[in-house]
C-alpha cells in the first residue's frame, strides 16, 4: 500500500511537472534569448502604424511597451532586447503560434473561432464593424451595397461580419479583398470599390490621415460590436496573467485612461489630426469588470 502511494505521489509530480512546462514557455524563451519579439501593424491607425520606415507608433505599441516593461521587471533583465516584426492579418496568428513572435497587442478581435488557436488578454478596445465611402457615392447604409464591389481586408471578422450581412439581405455585394487596412482603402480610393468594410475606429483613423479626409465619411450602424485583447500563445497561462496584469494595472491607475486620450482625443502623428472619439460605453465598463470574453 505504501509502495502504491509512493508510485502515485511520484506520477502525479510527473504529470504536474509536465503540465507546468508550458506556463513557463515564452517567458523561459524571452529570458533564454534575452529578446521579447514583438508584432506590430504598418497601417492600424491609431493602435500600431509606421511614421517612417522603422518606427511603429501607437496606443497598442504604448501598450506593448508598458508589457516589455514588465516583462524585464518580472525576469530581472533590465537590458532585455526588443525586437519589432511586422505582420498582416492572414500571418498574425499563424507566426505567433509558431513561435515567430511573443505578443501581438494590436487590433485583433477577440473572436471563439480565434480561441481555438491563441488566447486573449483582457480587452482594452471595442469596436463595430462600419463603412467607409467617398461622399459623391451616396452611400449611406448597407442595402445601398447591393451588387457593388465593397472591399475588406484580407483575413478580417469585418470580411465574414459583412459577407454574412449580404447572403442575409440578398444584396449579393461584389467583394474586393485587399491584402491590409491601408490595401482595402486603396480601393475605394481609386474607385475599385464604393466602399470600405472595416472597424469603425480604423475608418477614422484612415479618413483622417488620407489625403483629401473631408472627401470621405463614415456610414451605417456598427454591425457587431467587438473586443481587442493582446494575443498570446494558447497554453501560456503565466504569461497571459503577467500581460493581463499589466492592463488591469494600468486601468485601475488611470493610466489607460490618460492612454487612450492621448491616442483617441489629442492630435497623433504625424500630421496632428484629432481623432475626435471618446471612450465608448463598453470600454468605460470594462475599466473595472477586466473582462477578457470573445465576440458574441
Amino acid at each position: 500500500m505504501k509502495a502504491s502511494l509512493k508510485t502515485a505521489a511520484v506520477l502525479a509530480a510527473a504529470i504536474c511537472t509536465v503540465m507546468s512546462a508550458p506556463n513557463a514557455q515564452t517567458l523561459a524563451k524571452i529570458a533564454n534569448s534575452n529578446t521579447i519579439t514583438v508584432s506590430y501593424r504598418e497601417a492600424s491607425i491609431p493602435f500600431s502604424y509606421l511614421i517612417d520606415a522603422n518606427k511603429p507608433v501607437g496606443f497598442a505599441v504604448d501598450l506593448t511597451q508598458f508589457v516589455v516593461d514588465d516583462v524585464r521587471k518580472q525576469l530581472d533583465k533590465p537590458g532585455l532586447q526588443v525586437a519589432y516584426l511586422p505582420v498582416t492579418g492572414q500571418n498574425r496568428i499563424p507566426m505567433l503560434v509558431n513561435g515567430t513572435y511573443d505578443l501581438e497587442c494590436g487590433s485583433t478581435t477577440n473572436t471563439a473561432a480565434r480561441g481555438n488557436d491563441v488566447s486573449f488578454t483582457v480587452s482594452y478596445f471595442y469596436a463595430g464593424t462600419r463603412l467607409l465611402a467617398k461622399k459623391v457615392s451616396n452611400i449611406k447604409e448597407y442595402a445601398d451595397l447591393a451588387k457593388k464591389a465593397v472591399a475588406v481586408p484580407a483575413g478580417s471578422t469585418n470580411e465574414k461580419i459583412l459577407r454574412k450581412y449580404s447572403s442575409d439581405h440578398n444584396l449579393d455585394m461584389q467583394f474586393v479583398v485587399g491584402q491590409d487596412y491601408a490595401d482595402a482603402f486603396r480601393l475605394v480610393e481609386e474607385g475599385r470599390a464604393v466602399a470600405v468594410a472595416m472597424d469603425d475606429i480604423l475608418l477614422f483613423g484612415m479618413r483622417a490621415n488620407s489625403s483629401h479626409p473631408e472627401s470621405f465619411e463614415v456610414v451605417a450602424p456598427a454591425l457587431q460590436v467587438e473586443p481587442y485583447g493582446c494575443m498570446v500563445r494558447k497554453g501560456d497561462p503565466e504569461f497571459k496573467r503577467l500581460v493581463d496584469q499589466t492592463i488591469t494595472r494600468l486601468m485601475k491607475s488611470g493610466e489607460f485612461t490618460k492612454l487612450y486620450a492621448k491616442w483617441f482625443e489629442s492630435p497623433i502623428p504625424p500630421k496632428g489630426v484629432v481623432l475626435s472619439m471618446p471612450m465608448s460605453e463598453q470600454l468605460k465598463a470594462n475599466l473595472t469588470a477586466f473582462s477578457d470574453q470573445p465576440a458574441q
